[in-house]
C-alpha cells in the first residue's frame, strides 16, 4: 500500500494532525488507530470520570465540542464525539490496526522511488514519504523508580488501569502525585477506605477562579521548575 503520509494514532493529537493535513489539500493520506473504536485514549478512562470532573476538555480543529452532559462518563462523551468529527471531517481512518515498526524501505519495495519509509503493521505494510507519530502515552505510562519498589508485596497500578473505588475497600491506599488524575482518585478512594497522600512538595489550594490565564502561569511555572 503507498501512501503520501500515515498518521499513527486516532486520539488528539493525530485527528488534528490529519485536519491539518487535509486543509493543505492533501488527500493521499491515511490514520492508523490500534482501537476497536473512536476516542482515543479517553475511551479507556475509568467509569466514574464524568464530563464535569474531567481537567479542560478542548475541541477539535474545525468543530466545536456541543454542550455535554457534566454527569456523563467522559470515556462515552467523548468517544461519540470523536467519532463524529472522523464523519463530519471526512477522515480516513483505519481501525484496528497495530504498528509493528518503521524502517527505510527496501530497494523492492521503493520500486524505483527514493526516501520511503515502510510502516510495517498487523494488516500489510504501508509506503509513505511523511510519518505523523501520534501514539501518545497511554498504553506505555512513566512509572517512576524508587527504593522497595520491586520488593513491595502490595498492590502497586498506575492511574490508567484504575476502574472504581470499591476495589480498594478495606485497604489502606497511598496515592502518589499532585496532578489531576492524583486529585481525583484521591478523593473517590477516601470515600471508602482510608487513604495516604504523597506528593514532592506541599499542595498549594488557591479559591480564585481558574482561568485560562491562570492556567498558563501555572504551566509556565512548571516548566520553569
Amino acid at each position: 500500500m503507498r501512501t503520501e503520509v500515515v498518521v499513527i494514532g486516532a486520539g488528539q493529537a493525530g485527528l488534528s494532525a490529519a485536519y491539518h493535513l487535509a486543509r493543505t489539500g492533501l488527500t493521499d493520506f491515511v490514520v492508523l488507530d490500534d482501537a476497536d473504536y473512536p476516542g482515543g485514549a479517553w475511551q479507556h478512562r475509568w467509569p466514574t470520570l464524568t464530563v464535569g470532573q474531567a481537567h479542560d476538555l478542548n475541541s477539535l480543529p474545525g468543530m466545536p465540542l456541543s454542550e455535554t452532559d457534566p454527569t456523563e462518563p467522559v470515556s462515552v462523551a467523548i468517544a461519540r464525539y470523536f467519532a463524529a468529527y472522523e464523519h463530519e471531517v471526512g477522515l480516513r481512518v483505519e481501525r484496528p490496526v497495530r504498528v509493528r515498526a518503521v524502517r527505510d524501505a527496501t530497494p523492492e519495495e521503493a520500486d524505483g522511488e527514493t526516501d520511503l519509509l515502510a510502516v510495517e503493521t498487523d494488516r500489510g505494510t504501508w509506503l509513505t514519504r511523511g510519518l505523523v507519530n501520534a501514539t501518545g502515552t497511554w498504553q506505555k505510562p512513566f512509572w517512576p523508580a524508587y527504593p522497595g519498589q520491586w520488593s513491595f508485596a502490595g498492590q502497586q497500578m498506575h492511574s490508567r488501569d484504575y476502574r472504581q473505588a470499591e476495589d480498594f475497600t478495606g485497604q489502606h491506599v497511598v496515592v502518589v502525585g499532585g496532578g489531576a488524575s492524583a486529585v481525583q482518585l484521591l478523593l473517590e478512594i477516601a470515600r471508602v477506605t482510608t487513604t495516604t497522600w504523597v506528593t514532592r512538595r506541599p499542595p498549594v489550594w488557591r479559591n480564585p477562579y481558574f482561568d485560562a490565564e491562570s492556567r498558563r502561569a501555572a504551566v509556565e511555572r512548571v516548566e520553569e521548575r
